[in-house]
């Protein structure tokens, strides 16, 4: 049984995994250029890349993967499957109709909802309470073929959204695997999904993380939880950036602005926010580490009665 992988980030590599540990046979692994990363820019691998080399697997990493090269090796391998897990590139109707038995996706929301680039991080940033992988049947619209199987997890309190990515990337090699099987016995269903039911997960950007301090408690801990490790919650406290690490929801301490520093302790930094108080327990200035407020402060000053914007 051949197959095609194509995937980019640590999300897809589980999948990737999964495909290799069931014996499949994998012709090709196809991921994004690489990128340079540090201060010498050094060009790093992708983390598909990366893993795939480590199993032997040949890589291809067209620029696009619509046009007339990529297309015809693909058409050379004649897979029976392409598995496509975070990607990074759409793919159009030419390369969809090559694989005998389609092009798979690994998506990692219920869909229809959370269709998008970015469905773990905003079905946090929203307050669900629980959220899943489908394996969809691809075709040119934006998340929208038809879905093939689909399982749930809950949202812990204490995720964030590398726990959750980290659970559903193991969940997503796991179902890809069992619905690849049901495909190929005849017993794998197709279930339209309600395009009314659809909602969307747009790409997070750094301005995401701005907290805004009208908001309730809960919604900015969520907001704080969806946008970890990457951009991560900021403020701007007297012209500076501050990173928001972690908080506690209170009842008001305090009568004061929205946004308002009404207290300063050891414990954390207090401020109102729409319906009560929140508690800022771990910070990060501009070329500091991470710490505590009381590690902070040991050697810092924050004045209370500032506006938090």
């Amino acid at each position: 049984m051949n197959v095609v992988f194509m995937g980019t980030p640590d999300f897809a590599v589980p999948t990737l995994n999964s495909l290799y540990d069931a014996k499949y046979n994998i012709n090709l692994v196809i991921t994004q250029k690489d990128k340079p990363k540090g201060r010498g820019k050094k060009l790093q691998y992708t983390p598909v890349k990366a893993r795939a080399l480590d199993l032997g697997l040949e890589v291809f990493q067209p620029e696009n993967i619509n046009d007339a090269k990529s297309i015809n090796k693909l058409k050379e391998i004649s897979p029976d499957f392409i598995i496509v897990t975070a990607f990074g590139q759409i793919l159009k109707k030419e390369v969809l109709d090559i694989p005998k038995y389609g092009c798979i996706n690994v998506h990692a929301s219920l869909l229809p909802k959370y269709r998008g680039a970015a469905p773990i991080n905003w079905a946090i940033i929203n307050g669900e309470t629980e959220t899943g992988i489908t394996i969809m049947e691809m075709e040119e619209g934006l998340d929208t073929g038809d879905m093939l199987s689909k399982k749930s997890i809950p949202i812990e309190l204490e995720d964030d959204c590398s726990s959750l990515h980290d659970k559903l990337a193991i969940l997503g090699g796991e179902l890809l695997v069992e619905t690849m099987d049901k495909i190929l016995k005849g017993t794998c269903t197709k279930t339209p999904q309600d395009h009314d039911k659809s909602s969307y997960a747009p790409m997070i950007y750094k301005e995401t993380g701005r907290i805004d301090w009208g908001k309730t408690g809960e919604e900015i801990n969520n907001l704080i939880r969806g946008v970890k490790p990457w951009p991560g919650a900021f403020t701007r406290y007297n012209g500076e950036t501050l990173k928001v690490h972690r908080i506690k929801v209170i009842p008001k301490y305090k009568d004061g602005k929205i946004g308002e520093i009404v207290k300063v302790s050891n414990e954390g930094i207090y401020v109102n926010v729409q319906d009560g108080t929140i508690i800022i327990e771990e910070l990060q200035f501009p070329n500091k580490r991470r710490m505590t407020v009381k590690q902070y402060l040991a050697g810092n000053h924050i004045e209370p009665n500032t506006i938090l914007i």
